[in-house]
């Protein structure tokens, strides 16, 4: 079974970094998706940009209404994605393995793959 393993922060948050700081969190990124490519579990990783780059459209009356920011109002936003392959319980092993999850939450859903 596909799982996303979604990664949720804010620009504040990812601010407070020091410099060190930050560049360990990319470290422990790329020691994390190389084992899993290794392993043949991780099948996409995608970070994103943060919600100043965000747009959102709603079509209202047949017109599309585009604004800016991110797709929902929350104080935090979507900043990564990864596909993996694996049962449930890995999923939630790899997720609890992601940097992140120590100070954020990373949220598992199941890839919706068609009848």
């Amino acid at each position: 079974m596909k799982y996303a393993l979604m990664i949720y922060g804010n620009q504040a948050g990812f601010a407070a970094f020091s410099p060190e700081d930050f560049k360990t969190l990319v470290e422990r990124h790329d020691a994390w998706i190389t084992k899993l490519r290794e392993t043949g579990e991780l099948l996409q990783a995608q970070g994103l940009e943060g919600e100043e780059q965000a747009k959102s459209v709603r079509v209202r009356d047949g017109v599309p209404v585009v604004t800016d920011g991110p797709f929902v109002e929350a104080k935090e936003f979507l900043a990564s994605l990864y596909i993996v392959e694996c049962t449930a319980e890995r999923a939630v092993e790899l997720a609890a393995m992601l940097p992140e999850a120590e100070f954020s939450a990373v949220e598992i859903r199941p890839v919706f793959e068609g009848p």
